[in-house]
């Protein structure tokens, strides 16, 4: 069954605990990992995950704890001998940058590198970013410094679903983007030009009526979690928590059901 893992949790500051938020979602034909923080080669493993498995990166925007680690784990792979493609996807702002970012590392002059496909996402809502026997991949633009991604994940089998809204203000193209799913992740890192406080993150869960809020990328080192969960509590009903760091969701036949590693 698909498989999803935070592999990071906090907001652009990480701490001993929480490393900078990216996540790994596993099927059977396409492992696709979402931005590409620190380092995530030996994040995947700590996970239990093959870092070869990977098949597709999708970066949400071009912020250094969003992409950073994007050469790092392609390096990694290539010397652990991968030969087969992978595909790193996003919009043209951030897909542009990080060819360049690749090219000043000389990637194409690595002896027998495998393919790198750069693939360019429209910058329109509901845009298909990938698809599969499994599940389908959908993006919006949202509201954040740069133009930014957030995510949405439909299972076909399972009829389930869940939206992450990456850095971006409380706006409607969240909204319409979680509509109905079972879960949402959404930032929490402060209110403030191109983030959003943990009330705003509730405040959007309930106008997408979902039924689970989590947050995310949020500070890890100045609030308790337990500040945030109460904050969101006051304009979202469902149910909260924190995103953290090896948290894993699986989404089986009869629905959404979590279960807990790390």
């Amino acid at each position: 069954m698909p498989k999803l893992t935070i592999l990071g949790s906090s907001n652009a500051v990480p701490s001993g605990t929480h490393d900078n938020t990216h996540m790994v979602l596993v099927g059977r034909e396409r492992c696709l990992l979402v931005d590409c923080s620190s380092s995530p080669f030996p994040r995947l493993i700590q996970a239990g995950i093959d870092p070869n498995q990977v098949t597709d990166v999708v970066i949400t925007h071009f912020h250094p704890d969003h992409v950073s680690g994007l050469p790092l784990f392609l390096m990694n792979l290539w010397l652990t001998g991968r030969r087969t493609p992978v595909a790193v996807r996003g919009l043209s702002h951030a897909v542009e940058r990080a060819n360049s970012m690749l090219e000043i590392y000389g990637w194409r002059d690595w002896p027998d590198m495998f393919r790198i496909d750069f693939v360019t996402v429209p910058e329109v809502e509901m845009a298909s970013v990938l698809a599969c026997d499994e599940f389908s991949v959908y993006a919006s633009p949202v509201h954040h410094l740069i133009p930014t991604l957030g995510l949405r994940v439909e299972f076909h089998r399972e009829a389930s679903s869940f939206a992450y809204s990456s850095d971006t203000e409380p706006c409607d193209e969240v909204a319409r983007l979680a509509a109905g799913c079972d879960l949402l992740f959404h930032e929490a890192a402060g209110a403030g030009r191109g983030h959003s406080s943990a009330s705003q993150a509730g405040e959007i869960a309930s106008r997408a009526e979902v039924d689970s809020l989590y947050l995310i990328h949020y500070p890890t080192g100045e609030h308790s979690g337990a500040d945030l969960l109460a904050e969101a509590r006051l304009t979202f009903q469902g149910r909260i928590d924190l995103a953290t760091d090896f948290m894993t969701f699986d989404f089986g036949r009869d629905g959404q059901s979590m279960g807990l590693s790390g």
